[in-house]
């Protein structure tokens, strides 16, 4: 038996600016400890798009790749191949759905 773990926040923002955080990657080192080494193409999320992050942990930089396969705007929901160090990988979506008027749930996984 397995088990999965998927971080959640409850975020108390309008949608539209939780989805611009998310789909604009720059915008990532604002709220997450990451930097975007390259994004190609550059832009917001669009199908097709691979973005290298760097990020520090245990002291070490540690370098991860996002290959975005989907985009849903209406739904605010993107899915993501995501590649980790020491070869690990995994097929995740990152969720945007309201919880009130002004709050957002953001769920990766």
């Amino acid at each position: 038996m397995g088990i999965t773990v998927c971080p959640v926040a409850i975020v108390a923002a309008p949608v539209e600016v939780v989805w611009q955080n998310l789909i604009e990657w720059e915008r990532f080192s604002e709220w997450a400890e990451v930097q975007v080494e390259q994004s190609e193409p550059e832009g917001p999320a669009t199908a097709g798009q691979r973005i290298s992050f760097a990020g520090k942990a245990f002291g070490r930089t540690w370098h991860f790749v996002f290959q975005v396969e989907a985009v849903n705007p209406e739904t605010h929901q993107l899915g993501l191949h995501a590649f980790f160090p020491l070869g690990l990988q995994e097929k995740a979506h990152i969720t945007c759905s309201p919880v009130h008027a002004t709050t957002r749930r953001v769920q990766y996984g």
